[in-house]
């Protein structure tokens, strides 16, 4: 039985969260209509979830995600608006601790609810079975984990480094703008490859990340909504609610957002991107790398990557937040590392030139 501590200060969005999980058979749920209503349940009904509405009277989302994360640390999923302030408390949110977030329709919430109910139990299911990251007031000490199973062996390929020129190609997901900083940040603005990055995001959110990344890091890091020519010293990150794709214009490597293809289920799709890449880039000038995120997305095709002479990293299962994408590319025997996420960044430049 997975318990749901649901906050929320409208009634109607109580109600609505009542009825989609009361709907699953394994789900417990009680509510709070306040974030200082919150704190005291924790102790009382200890959640293995908690989802949280970002804008609240009073003690606000993100005060009573700090507080959470301080006083009994559990996962916590972020109802948040699709605006462009949504967008950035959203992404405040996660680096404080939040697991996920689902993204409220706009308009009447009522009238989309059976788009809106999949997603939103998706992603408490997965939240149930995540490691909580550590946050930037709790550093190693909520290091917790929730869940898990043996990890497969994996014998490391020798660090050799590339030559020429290459690409780098990255599929994160859930707990990914957490993650996007500790592979970004440590890297110089002369990293001599491009870096092209697929976060499952919706459209509002990734310009705000991509914004905010580039504030922090030394290289540029750039939003795709047009063909652009990849450049070394550069990150790209695609458009949510679109596809990313690695094409070859008079002879230079671009990168292109494209209409979402309804085959592939999270957009956008590293499945798609990674097969774009190698079919213009000989696979022994490509590094993949799977961070965090529930799914296989990228799996199978850093896969085929990796089998071709292509090299690959996924996280190791005791930094994600979700051990899915990572760990599929391991259990199918196409990582040629498995590292934490604070030392991706390291063992990308020995890879590369």
């Amino acid at each position: 039985m997975i318990r749901i501590l649901a906050v929320d200060d409208s009634a109607l969005v109580r109600k609505l969260l009542g009825q989609v999980f009361a709907a699953e058979p394994d789900f417990e749920v009680e509510f709070a209509r306040t974030g200082l209503e919150a704190l005291e349940r924790l102790a009382e009904f200890a959640p293995d979830v908690v989802t949280l509405d970002v804008h609240m009277p009073g003690l606000d989302g993100l005060a009573t995600l700090d507080r959470i994360m301080l006083e009994r640390p559990c996962p916590v999923v972020m109802l948040s608006a699709l605006t462009a302030e949504g967008a950035e408390t959203t992404l405040q949110a996660l680096r404080l601790g939040a697991v996920d977030f689902v993204a409220k329709p706009g308009g009447a919430v009522s009238l989309k609810l059976d788009e809106f109910a999949p997603e939103l139990v998706a992603k408490v299911r997965s939240a149930a079975k995540s490691h909580i990251r550590p946050t930037l007031r709790l550093q190693e000490r909520v290091r917790h984990r929730i869940g898990g199973s043996p990890r497969p062996r994996v014998r490391e390929r020798a660090l050799v480094p590339a030559t020429g020129a290459g690409l780098v190609l990255v599929g994160v997901s859930t707990g990914g703008p957490p993650a996007l900083e500790h592979l970004l940040t440590p890297l110089p603005a002369t990293f001599p490859w491009p870096i092209v990055i697929v976060q499952h995001m919706p459209a509002t959110f990734t310009g705000p990340l991509s914004r905010r990344l580039d504030g922090i890091c030394a290289i540029d890091v750039k939003e795709v909504s047009e063909p652009v020519r990849l450049e070394p010293g550069c990150a790209y990150i695609g458009r949510g609610d679109s596809d990313l794709v690695v094409t070859r214009r008079s002879g230079s490597l671009c990168a292109e957002s494209v209409p979402s293809d309804p085959q592939h289920r999270w957009h956008p799709s590293a499945e798609r991107l990674v097969r774009s890449a190698m079919d213009v880039v000989p696979a022994s000038q490509l590094v993949g790398i799977l961070m965090t995120g529930m799914g296989d997305d990228g799996a199978q095709a850093m896969t085929e990557l990796h089998a071709a002479g292509g090299r690959t990293i996924a996280e190791a299962e005791e930094t994600a937040v979700v051990w899915g994408m990572p760990g599929e590319l391991v259990k199918a025997g196409g990582a040629d590392y498995v590292v934490p996420v604070q030392k991706i960044a390291e063992r990308l430049q020995k890879l590369t030139p």
